[in-house]
Order: C-alpha cells, then structure tokens, then sequence
C-alpha cells in the first residue's frame, strides 16, 4: 500500500517537472522574438513660404453712421406714438405725437383772419385801380394779409413742433415714454440709429501713424459674429493724445443685415503695408510645452541595425503671428519640410511614423466654420 503511494507521488512529480519544463521552453522562445514598436499613424504638411501683410491689432468700439435720441422740441402730452420700438422707419416718418388741440384751434382761428385779410387786399386792389381808394390803403391790407399769413405759419411750425419725425432712414430703439405722459421741452424720446453702414472707433500707436492711410484695409471682429466684417479707414485723426500717446482712427464698414449694433465691443486688424516672407505650417503642428515649444519634422531615419525607417526629429521653434488656422515660426524650421500637423501628443524624438492624409485637419488664414 504504501508503495502505491510512492509511485503516485513520484508519478506527480515527474508530470509537473514535464510541465514545468515545457513552459519554461516557450517562455525563453516568446522572449526571445524581437518586439518592435508600430509606426505611429499621423498626417502631415509641407511647410510653405508665404508673404504676409503685417497686421496692427487695436480694441475698437462700434458706432452708428448716424444716431442720434429724438428730444421733444415743445411741452406736452404724447396722445400717439406711431412707431414702435424696434421699427424700421425712412425719413420723414411721423415717430410720435404731442396733445395739439390748442394750437389747431388757434389754426382755425387764424386762417380765418387770413383769409378775411386776403378778401380785403382784393377789394382794395379792386378798388385802387378805379381810383376809387387812395394807393395807402392797399399797401395797409397788404400788411395786413402779410401779417395773417405769417401767423398761420406761426401755428404751423409750433404744431410741427409737436409732431417727432424721422431726420434719416433707421431703425426706432427702445422708446422711452407712453401715451398720456407728460414730456417736457428737450428730453429724450426715442433712440434712432442707422445701421447700414457702422463706424468702428479704435487708437493705435502713435509709432505707426506713418503707416495709416484712408483707404487702408481693416478687418473687425466681434464676440457675437467672429467670422469678421471687412472694412476701410476713414479718417485718422489730426492730433495725437498726449496721455497715452495714441493716435484715434475711425474705419466704415457695411453692415447690410444689419448684424453689428452701436456699442459693441471690437477687435481690429489693421493691414500695414510692408511685409516679409514668413514660414507658416498648421496650428496643430505645434506641441506647446512650458518649457518650450517644437514641431516634430518628418525625415528618413536609420535604426542601430542600420535599416532605414521613416521617423521624427523634434525641433524647438520660435513662434510668431497667427493667422487663421495657420502660425508663422520664425526660427527652427525650414521652407520646404514637412511637419506632422496631427498626433503630436504619441510622439517623441526618434519615433517612426506613417503618413495618413486622407482627412487633413483645416489650414486656412481665414476659416469659415459651418456654423457661422
């Protein structure tokens, strides 16, 4: 019995040895394979040499063409109120109405008079020419009809006065008063502004004020609308403020939909003249670091076996103006090379890499995105 069980034993050992044998050999066959690494998928841009206008950035404010708070021009109380807030009006539009009773009563009563006086010129005319009345008496119903017309006139403008129109073609604010309020002479009552074209008011320094010209091309942008809106310098102010040693300049642009309002703030872009050729690649072609910024630069490798592979050199640049999707790099890169412009973050220097521009992400100075 017992040596049954030694057999069994020793039986086990030999089959675990066995075992133990046989996995020790795949593990020295697995580890002794080659690993390598694959090349990494990334896409790629050429880096190109371009000339461009350098730009003068200022913060601006938009302004109306012409705008202006309609003020009462009389005493009284608003009986109607013919444009709402909000209207689209023209010039000449009636926009509201002031209590006028008393002064059409007046009117009536004077034109009455007017033209008791011009039935008394004729009849004294009449009779001047027979001879019939002395020459002084025409010349005093003259007068008079003179007089009578004048009057009516008077009551006219003080009823006009009443009535608040339309100076230009624009768009009515928010109004500022109700039917059967009381409104003295000078206050304000409803905000009209155009807004087909705006005024953009910005200050540059005053270093670059041989560089400015009317006429000169800007570029404004706005929070609400960030795709821009082009424009021109209009007119450069003739002093420069000795505070801040800025220089104001006012640019016009067309706001046909009637997008940009008065008072919004504005980033400017103003085009200077002379420029150099400048390195540009993609945005995204830069892997930004605190302790420096690189590109990763595609070029043909050598492993230590001596094969030949296609890998990255990671150099550190200098980074100027950016435009659009694309960024200028003053130092570390060449004309003519070719940078990964995607997967930057999986690389590192030495990596080999697989080019893949089936879907190349967007590289253009002025992008328009879909949603704008």
């Amino acid at each position: 019995m017992i040596k049954k069980y030694i057999l069994a034993i020793v039986g086990f050992i030999v089959v675990v040895g066995i075992l133990a044998a046989v996995k020790a050999a795949q593990i020295k066959e697995v580890s002794s394979v080659v690993r390598t690494v694959p090349p990494i998928a990334v896409t790629s841009a050429v880096a190109q040499s371009v000339v461009w206008k350098p730009l003068q950035k200022a913060i601006g404010t938009l302004a109306p063409l012409e705008g202006v708070t309609l003020a009462a021009d009389a005493d009284g109380v608003v009986t109607k109120i013919h444009a709402e807030s909000g209207a689209a009006v023209k010039e000449g539009d009636l926009l509201l109405e002031l209590d006028a009773t008393v002064e059409l009563a007046q009117l009536v009563a004077a034109q009455a008079q007017e033209k008791l006086a011009e039935l008394d010129f004729k009849r004294t005319t009449d009779l001047v020419a027979k001879s019939s009345a002395p020459r002084n008496q025409l010349d005093l119903a003259e007068a008079q009809l003179a007089q009578a017309s004048a009057a009516v006139n008077q009551i006219k403008a003080q009823i006009e006065k009443k009535r608040l129109r339309a100076p230009f073609s624009g768009r009515v604010g928010i109004r500022q008063v109700n039917v059967g309020q009381y409104v003295s002479r000078g206050r304000g009552l409803i905000p009209l502004q155009k807004l087909d074209w705006m005024y953009v008011n910005f200050s540059v320094p005053q270093r670059q004020l041989p560089s400015l010209v009317v006429g000169q091309k800007v570029t404004v942008k706005v929070d609400a609308f960030p795709a821009g809106f082009a424009g021109s310098i209009s007119a450069i102010n003739s002093e420069v403020d000795a505070v801040t040693r800025n220089v104001s300049v006012q640019a016009l642009l067309a706001n046909p939909q009637q997008q940009l309002r008065s008072g919004m703030f504005a980033q400017v872009e103003v085009e200077l003249p002379a420029g150099r050729p400048q390195i540009v690649v993609p945005v995204t072609s830069v892997s930004y670091a605190s302790y420096g910024n690189s590109i990763f630069v595609i070029a043909k490798m050598k492993d230590a076996a001596g094969k030949e592979y296609l890998g990255v050199r990671q150099e550190p640049i200098k980074l100027g103006d950016a435009r659009g999707d694309l960024i200028a790099i003053e130092e570390g890169l060449k004309a003519g090379e070719e940078v990964v412009t995607s997967g930057v973050f999986k690389l590192r220097n030495g990596a080999e890499v697989q080019i893949n521009n089936t879907n190349l992400p967007s590289a253009q100075v002025a992008p328009k995105p879909d949603n704008t």
